[in-house]
């Protein structure tokens, strides 16, 4: 009898392999992979372009990796599933290293393919070689490190699997590194075979990938299902809290129940629904995608000072990042406090958080009652005479601030809205009203950084294939003009700038850095250091990268111009005063005390 001889598997083309990777991230889910330019990423590049051509991918060429990677970003937010982007070798894979912790941080599934040279060049002093495995650390769940010649299939579908948080209960979404080597030939010479099954597979389950058989995506019906952001709708989220609280029934309100709802960042409608079931106020970041509804206050910051030290319990839904109040009220020690996580979170680690962490919805309920009477009229009255006060500041304004720009952005925008870090999204926090209307919310609060606004909003824009405004900063502008730049031939968002321009870091004014501004000894320095003045003409910069440009110096065309419909990429400048920031604050702060004043006593519940 003759034993039959086994062979190892022969190693793959850089062809072959490139196709096989293309093709799981296909059937993993992935409709939407940025590219930049390398010769080392070729065969991914070639492979994608014949995906792209049978209609089962959408490719975006983006010249600067590191905007590329937060237009990824924004493609993954903006459809609530996988985005991909591809680079070189070198340096080019460095360039991620900003959107990749804001998806850490921000639970965003972004997958990383980056190519390099084979094993046996590596430490060789080869050109554009470096060390890309671990290059991200802890900032991604997963990454395989895949040899030249080995079938990449397995690792691409593990890491998938790993960005969406994968098998176990505690791992958030979040990014994963694919870092796949390619000896040459990098170019297809007609005879690397696209992968099992890759042409005529036509499976539509994201998740059916098993052996060696993967399934496709049709890219067309996954794009209609991603033009709403994923979400927890308003009808779902009433019923989620409808029937928590018939599980178990609330006790009464006690005459001293006084807790308030906090709704961070991406809390979602779950939050409104259950402050107003309860009546609690609701204290909600617009960004929480919950600032609306029965229970939810304005100004709510600046009513802390005063009714602040009346509340005995505070429920969190998702992450607060925005007030230093809320920090404060959040640090009490005589003040109970619950966190709502109902899946893991990428945030913060466990048990460094001193709030009790509840998963489940009837025990929330329980935690926090029923409002006493009163308590969220108090509230109310209080946020609708601070909001009276603050317009009075505003209407003897002469000039246009952040705070006029913000409103007329919150009111005048339905779709997608796009608040960059700093001054803009705080702004927006202070001025936007709690009326319900079509709006999705979305800011990188992951890191909270000014860097990749542009392109993020333009990944977001793309994705839902709906028009985006962005409010954002002069320097947060600045910071992401790369993201300007997208070359001829690509799909153009329809995507508007609303850009502050103060001329420089106008946030630093509000925080004790500011004072310092006007002692003699770091006068001059904190303008340099901290101000960062500058000049750029950003009329210019806006024709230079193609983007039709406007301005508004009044209310009445800052309103105009948000009426008019978004088409195709513009600017929109408003230039603000940062000098006299600092004391237009400290009015509208004093103006919201004497308001609150007289409702403060009902705090107390007796009046």
């Amino acid at each position: 009898m003759t034993e039959s001889a086994t062979y190892p598997d022969a190693p793959l083309d850089a062809a072959t392999a490139a196709a096989r990777a293309v093709a799981a991230l296909i059937a993993g889910g992935v409709t939407d992979v940025v590219v930049a330019p390398g010769s080392r990423s070729a065969p991914l590049a070639y492979a994608l372009a014949d995906a792209e051509a049978a209609g089962r991918v959408r490719l975006h060429v983006r010249i600067d990796e590191r905007s590329g990677c937060f237009t990824a970003l924004g493609l993954a937010l903006g459809a609530g599933r996988p985005a991909a982007v591809v680079t070189t070798s070198g340096t080019a894979v460095g360039e991620l290293l900003p959107a990749v912790m804001e998806a850490n941080h921000a639970a965003v599934p972004l997958v990383v393919v980056s190519a390099d040279r084979p094993a046996e060049l590596r430490g060789t002093g080869a050109n554009q070689t470096t060390v890309q495995p671990q290059l991200f650390g802890v900032h991604v769940r997963t990454e395989f490190d895949v040899a030249a010649g080995d079938d990449p299939t397995g690792p691409v579908t593990a890491a998938l699997r790993a960005a969406r948080g994968g098998d176990a209960e505690d791992t958030p979404r979040g990014p994963v590194h694919l870092n796949l080597a390619f000896r040459d030939p990098l170019v297809p010479d007609g005879r690397a075979a696209p992968g099992p099954d890759t042409a005529t597979d036509t499976a539509t389950d994201t998740d059916s990938v098993s052996g060696t058989g993967i399934a496709t995506v049709d890219v067309t019906a996954s794009l209609a299902a991603s033009a709403v952001r994923v979400t927890t709708g308003t009808t779902l989220a009433d019923a989620a809290v409808s029937a928590a609280a018939r599980q178990r029934p609330l006790p009464q309100a006690r005459d001293d129940a006084r807790t308030v709802v906090v709704a961070g960042h991406d809390a979602g409608e779950v939050a409104a629904a259950f402050a107003a079931h309860l009546e609690l106020p609701l204290l909600a970041e617009p960004s929480s995608n919950a600032r609306s509804g029965s229970s939810a206050v304005v100004a709510y910051r600046l009513l802390l000072e005063q009714l602040g030290p009346s509340i005995t319990r505070v429920v969190v839904f998702g992450r607060p990042t925005l007030s230093r109040p809320v920090a404060a009220l959040l640090a009490r020690s005589d003040v109970e406090h619950a966190l709502y996580l109902p899946g893991p979170a990428a945030w913060f680690e466990e048990g460094r958080r001193p709030e009790r962490i509840i998963e489940d919805l009837s025990e929330l309920l329980l935690f926090a009652g029923r409002g006493a009477d009163g308590w969220l009229r108090t509230w109310q009255e209080a946020g609708g005479r601070a909001q009276a006060a603050i317009r009075a500041v505003l209407d003897g304004e002469e000039a246009l601030t952040g705070l006029h720009v913000a409103e007329a952005v919150w009111v005048g925008t339905s779709g997608n809205l796009v608040l960059g870090s700093s001054n803009p999204i705080r702004d927006v926090d202070l001025m936007a009203a709690t009326d319900r209307h079509p709006l999705r919310v979305f800011a990188n609060r992951g890191l909270a950084g000014i860097d990749g606004t542009i392109s993020t909003a333009t990944g977001i824009a793309l994705a839902t294939r709906a028009p985006t405004r962005v409010l954002l900063g002069d320097l947060t502008f600045l910071h992401d003009v790369g993201g300007l730049l997208i070359g001829t031939g690509e799909v153009q968002p329809e995507l508007q700038l609303v850009v502050l321009n103060d001329g420089g870091g106008g946030i630093f004014g509000l925080l004790e850095h500011g004072a310092e501004s006007t002692a003699d000894r770091y006068g001059a320095a904190v303008e340099r250091l901290f101000g960062t003045p500058h000049a750029v003409d950003l009329a210019a910069l806006a024709a230079a990268h193609g983007l039709a440009y406007e301005g508004a110096t009044t209310y009445g065309e800052l309103v105009a111009a948000l009426e008019r419909p978004i088409l195709g990429r513009s600017v929109l400048e408003v230039r603000t005063q940062r000098s006299t920031l600092r004391d237009l604050h400290a009015r509208i702060r004093r103006a919201v005390l004497d308001a609150a004043t007289d409702v403060d006593a009902a705090a107390e519940l007796g009046g």
